[in-house]
């Protein structure tokens, strides 16, 4: 990123650290104890007064730090100052359905993006208490130790994971074809229901792949720097160059990252074959 020096990103990382840091805090205070859950316009798309509070965190340290940057946070949508080349995305709880149900697989996402590219991102689970930084040409890390994708070569031979979008009751435009098909194609096809922790799962080498449709940029931000810093490879399905606004994308270890691609264009004629 010829834009920035290698001192601003350690800048913004160290930024972005300590806003996650802040909301998990929060997320940690309320986990089980939440008085309102509310739904906000499709099934299964909840909010909670845990993600409006960490939110709020948030927003105050980026608000402290880089008050001439854009932000598009989640819950408080387009902020901040709209000349700037610099754009928070920020998810105050990913995986709020999980939150609700006291299932802690759930974490806090802060990421920067300069020209629609991923600079910086921080990813924490607060209930594992794993603090995931990566940026550009700093390398990524957990707990501040390096970490690396999986060495897995071969498609039958990993373990993946993907997500449901909310408009899934409303379209035939659904990833169930492929989770059935590479279900049967790999040792496992995983949903973890946090798209940042799928992301940072793949970077750290405990899951070879990940696949979603459905996707708002601030659930993927963060993780993309991380998992691209770890030795990753992010692209469209079709193994285009990466749209982040598009809302699908395929991460892997890069070794299979081919092969998954190939497998995904197989998956509903397949299905189509299979029930018959």
């Amino acid at each position: 990123m010829e834009q920035t020096t290698l001192n601003e990103r350690e800048i913004f990382l160290d930024i972005a650290t300590e806003a996650v840091m802040s909301a998990g805090v929060i997320l940690q205070d309320l986990l089980g104890q939440l008085e309102k859950i509310e739904e906000k316009g499709r099934p299964g798309d909840l909010v909670t007064e845990a993600d409006k509070k960490a939110e709020t965190a948030i927003l105050e340290v980026l608000g402290r730090r880089v008050p001439h940057h854009r932000i598009l946070a989640e819950e408080s949508g387009k902020l901040g100052a709209i000349e700037s080349d610099y754009l928070w995305a920020i998810d105050p709880l990913d995986g709020t359905t999980n939150y609700a149900h006291s299932y802690p697989m759930s974490a806090v996402s802060v990421g920067l993006l300069l020209g629609g590219v991923s600079l910086v991102g921080a990813v924490y689970n607060p209930f594992r208490r794993e603090l995931f930084r990566g940026a550009r040409g700093l390398g990524a890390t957990l707990n501040y130790r390096p970490i690396r994708v999986s060495k897995t070569t071969e498609l039958s031979k990993s373990l993946l994971v993907t997500g449901f979008a909310y408009d899934r009751r409303e379209t035939k435009d659904t990833n169930y074809p492929e989770f059935c098909y590479l279900t049967h194609l790999t040792q496992g096809v995983r949903r973890s229901g946090s798209a940042s922790l799928d992301l940072t799962d793949v970077a750290c080498g405990r899951l070879d792949g990940y696949w979603e449709r459905g996707l708002s940029p601030w659930d993927i931000a963060a993780g993309i720097v991380i998992l691209e810093e770890a030795g990753g490879k992010i692209t469209a399905y079709d193994e285009s160059p990466l749209s982040i606004e598009s809302g699908r994308l395929l991460a892997t270890n890069g070794i299979i990252h081919h092969q998954v691609s190939q497998e995904l264009n197989e998956a509903l004629p397949w299905l189509k074959s299979f029930y018959k």
